[in-house]
């Protein structure tokens, strides 16, 4: 049996009481998730941001010295010019004598997201 006079129920005030926490800590990890989308976003262009410079920079280490330009030099390989990067551009740039005669300074900085970000390598070739 029923009994009327039993109170063992929630009120409407304390379920709407629990709807606005549980709300607002929802809000909470929803901005959280989009945070951490973000970061992951950034890592994973920087991370293949680095592995162009690191691709260029390796390609110039097999030409070696001599097979390197003996004047300075910059180079630029725009965006939507890169195989399977679109995004993404390379310069490439070499000062001769730097830091001493007999010796390139080569650097490689590859911008993406219209040059608001970008990443820098840089090695020093000798003879």
């Amino acid at each position: 049996m029923c009994d009327p006079d039993d109170n063992r129920g929630f009120t409407l005030l304390e379920i709407l009481v629990a709807l606005m926490v549980l709300s607002i800590g929802l809000l909470g990890v929803a901005g959280l998730t989009t945070g951490i989308m973000r970061g992951n976003l950034l890592s994973s262009r920087m991370t293949t941001a680095t592995t162009l410079a690191q691709q260029k920079m390796e390609t110039m280490r097999l030409a070696g010295h001599a097979g390197t330009p003996m004047t300075d030099n910059t180079s630029t390989e725009d965006y939507d010019s890169i195989a399977n990067h679109p995004s993404y551009k390379r310069v490439t740039s070499i000062e001769v004598a730097k830091p001493a005669p007999g010796m390139k300074t080569v650097t490689v900085t590859v911008l993406w997201d219209g040059d608001a970000h970008s990443t820098l390598l840089t090695t020093v070739f000798g003879h």
